[in-house]
């Protein structure tokens, strides 16, 4: 039987890793960890949010756009929500509210609050809030 022992890298499509780069660094406070080219024409870049954890691939696609699955936490969405709203790229988990979603009721009790925002090629993401 395999031993897998944890998720390190998630690969994203991007149009251009230039831009995402630039996003993920200057806008999330990202680190770069790995950058480097290979023949033909080909460059692996990797950011990483900080205090490390699942990298993210920028891999140079024409596909970009898609609903990820990446799942980030954070300690205060609502803030991390308005700030990115700020920039233009936060969305509403369901999209016609005006706020992050918040659960409530005995049967939801426990669920966190959580928002979406997208990079600058429309990839999703998931912010939710740890208890």
């Amino acid at each position: 039987m395999p031993h897998i022992t944890q998720m390190t890298t998630v690969l994203v499509p991007v149009a251009d890793q230039e831009r995402s780069l630039e996003f993920f660094t200057g806008t999330l406070g990202f680190a770069k960890a790995v950058d480097f080219s290979y023949e033909p024409n080909g460059r692996w870049l990797e950011v990483e949010p900080p205090g490390g954890g699942t990298r993210l691939s920028l891999v140079r696609s024409d596909a970009a756009g898609v609903e990820t699955g990446v799942v980030y936490d954070c300690a205060d969405v609502e803030a991390q929500h308005a700030a990115l709203d700020d920039l233009g790229l936060a969305e509403r988990l369901i999209r016609r509210g005006d706020e992050p979603m918040r659960w409530s009721g005995s049967m939801l009790a426990g669920i966190p609050t959580m928002a979406v925002f997208r990079d600058p090629d429309g990839n999703a993401y998931l912010l939710v809030q740890q208890p």
